[in-house]
């Protein structure tokens, strides 16, 4: 294990209103991490008096910033226009078990299943006070230099 860094933004770099993981409660680097997430009424999704269920595609997307969290935790690059960028590959066989409603404090639990070169897949589960929210059996990503990613000066971006 390694110290923990409270500052998730060191490590990420999401913001504001896309930074969906609060805090580092434990990580090993390259191999797991556990982190969380306090679903607030106030985040912009409940604007305007919406009520109901967290959106599933950003309890994935929370769970999906913690998996980053395992190995930026060495590297730690909240500039994506250097370094190394996560790139989000596939996600398979993932589980929803459980309605997120405003005031769950989501625990992420992500382990590294396979590491190949620059290509990682994880696995794991979020939790609400011990109650299974989701799994994931396989998200994919890859990591490529940023670069790599830019386009050549005078090409266009489409």
């Amino acid at each position: 294990m390694t110290a923990v860094h409270t500052d998730v933004r060191e490590i990420l770099p999401h913001r504001y209103p896309m930074l969906l993981v609060d805090h580092v409660l434990d990580v090993s680097p390259g191999e797991w991490v556990t982190a969380v997430k306090s679903v607030s009424r106030n985040e912009p999704w409940y604007r305007d008096g919406v009520d109901g269920p967290y959106p599933e595609v950003l309890l994935v997307e929370s769970w999906a910033q913690a998996a980053g969290i395992v190995l930026g935790v060495r590297k730690p690059n909240p500039d994506v226009l250097s370094g190394q960028v996560m790139l989000f590959g596939s996600l398979a066989d993932i589980e929803f078990h459980r309605p997120v409603l405003p005031g769950d404090v989501l625990e992420h639990r992500v382990r590294v299943s396979r590491a190949v070169g620059e290509t990682v897949i994880f696995e794991g589960e979020c939790v609400v006070r011990g109650e299974l929210v989701f799994t994931v059996s396989r998200m994919v990503v890859a990591y490529r230099p940023a670069e790599q990613l830019r386009a050549a000066e005078g090409e266009k971006q489409t």
